[in-house]
């Protein structure tokens, strides 16, 4: 029984990485889309949000069951509980990569994004599929180093965001209000892309520790 206890646990750990894994590609491709105007690239994006919906709900249905037959305690309580709000910074994840290829799809057969801002959001699309293909090997790994990291990685997600701003609060700004629209709504789901995978990498810390990453970090070192 004991086994099959564990066994279920381990499932749910399969499942947030292939979810994490999952989300990490439909940003890319999503951000490929809204570049190159991809109408069928960005259906594809918004079809298969769906996967990571029935896999949270197939994950959290399997988390309440462990609570309701095992009521586990201690650690794997923990585990259990961790597990449930991973799953709904992941499932929230997906519904942001969602949202940018809607905006593709909204403003196909043109591109949202202006030739000037190419390359911006090209660099904060493969930052976002970056931190969450980290946060899956925190998930598997359980390293909280590697989970501490997540956060100062985000800090280039939130210099890029600023870039964009820059962007649109200059004077030379051409390409109108709508436009500007679009890149400040684009900006926000990076943001929060990259805010959800260092809020997973967090939540594998306290999983392991007991303790939450901010207080980690506040923390004296040994000796001091």
């Amino acid at each position: 029984m004991r086994d099959a206890y564990h066994e279920e646990l381990d499932s749910i750990g399969e499942g947030l990485v292939e979810m994490a894994r999952l989300v990490g590609s439909a940003i890319g491709r999503a951000t490929t889309a809204i570049l190159d105007a991809d109408l069928k690239l960005a259906e594809s994006v918004i079809a298969a949000d769906a996967k990571v919906d029935d896999l949270q709900r197939d994950l959290e249905a399997r988390a309440i069951s462990l609570l309701a037959r095992q009521q586990p305690v201690a650690t794997d309580l923990r585990i259990v509980v961790t597990s449930l709000r991973m799953s709904a910074d992941l499932e929230r994840s997906g519904d942001l990569a969602q949202h940018v290829a809607k905006l593709a799809r909204l403003r196909f057969p043109e591109s949202a994004v202006p030739g000037d801002l190419h390359a911006t959001v090209l660099e904060m699309g493969q930052l976002a599929q970056r931190l969450m293909a980290k946060a899956a090997e925190v998930i598997i790994t359980k390293d909280v180093d590697l989970a501490m990291q997540l956060e100062h990685d985000d800090d280039a997600m939130d210099l890029l965001h600023r870039t964009l701003f820059q962007h649109l609060m200059d004077d030379r700004w051409r390409h109108g209000i709508e436009t500007a629209v679009d890149v400040t709504l684009l900006g926000r789901y990076y943001e929060r892309f990259a805010d959800h995978a260092v809020s997973v990498a967090k939540r594998v810390v306290y999983l392991v520790t007991g303790e939450h990453a901010d207080e980690l970090q506040g923390a004296p070192e040994a000796g001091q």
